[in-house]
């Protein structure tokens, strides 16, 4: 029971930092620079990270797919399965999780150090919201950044299937032929659907990342507490929500 209450209290905490947030988005426009500093933070300095993982994902699948698939004399297909794989599932799941671990962790871990050290106390006495100008630009960086991040993962995973299917004997496919297969069974709404998901996890893993920075009480102690529970919380819902979403989508 008491960890019930400790999770709808969460919740609850959760929904109303989403609506003082949103209530301050008309001054989004007069915080371009805190803006283009979390694009930067989100976007840039995970970009290397995501496309590396996605590139060994990509290649992996095509190892696994062209092996299986030689048995029944279909390996000719290899580029549609990692299309898709990527596309739906793959792309926008590992860039979440990689979002969760690199960003959503950093953003935890401010936002509580400044909670412990009194700085949020401070913007409180100012009359300055905390919501306003520590939660909003990052909610929009995020928007902004994940279907950038989602697109290229896919991209830079189906660049690693072809060179597998391309330069592994036993499966000897070209680039023509890969991509010509990809191309015909990855569709455009396959793509879209998979950016949609990686914006519903990149909004909910900076959301819950940043109420629990700012929920964080007790000392520095405290901090790496807040950031373990954050990047946990984080991952089980992007893997709960993966099931809704694509229950929708499909």
């Amino acid at each position: 029971m008491k960890q019930l209450n400790i999770v709808l209290q969460g919740v609850g905490s959760t929904v109303q930092l989403l609506f003082r947030s949103l209530s301050y988005a008309g001054t989004l426009p007069r915080q371009w620079p805190r803006f283009i500093e979390q694009c930067y933070m989100i976007g840039y300095t995970t970009l290397p990270i995501v496309a590396i993982l996605s590139f060994f994902i990509g290649t992996v699948l095509a190892l696994e797919a062209g092996y299986s698939m030689s048995d029944f004399g279909a390996k000719e297909y290899i580029g549609s399965l990692v299309g898709l794989s990527m596309a739906r599932e793959l792309g926008p799941m590992m860039t979440a999780v990689l979002l969760a671990g690199r960003v959503g962790s950093a953003i935890t871990a401010e936002l509580a150090s400044m909670k412990v050290y009194q700085e949020i106390d401070a913007l409180t006495i100012m009359n300055i919201p905390a919501a306003k100008i520590l939660v909003l630009p990052r909610l929009a960086a995020v928007l902004v950044m994940m279907p950038v991040l989602t697109v290229i993962s896919n991209i830079v995973g189906w660049f690693g299937g072809s060179v597998v299917a391309r330069y592994v004997s036993s499966l000897g496919i070209s680039p023509e032929a890969y991509f010509a297969a990809l191309r015909h069974f990855t569709k455009f709404k396959d793509v879209m659907n998979g950016v949609e998901k990686a914006e519903v996890f990149g909004f909910v893993v900076v959301l819950v990342c940043c109420n629990i920075g700012l929920n964080t009480k007790g000392g520095p102690r405290e901090i790496g507490a807040a950031v373990t529970r954050a990047v946990v919380t984080s991952l089980i819902l992007i893997l709960v929500l993966d099931y809704f979403v694509t229950k929708v989508l499909v």
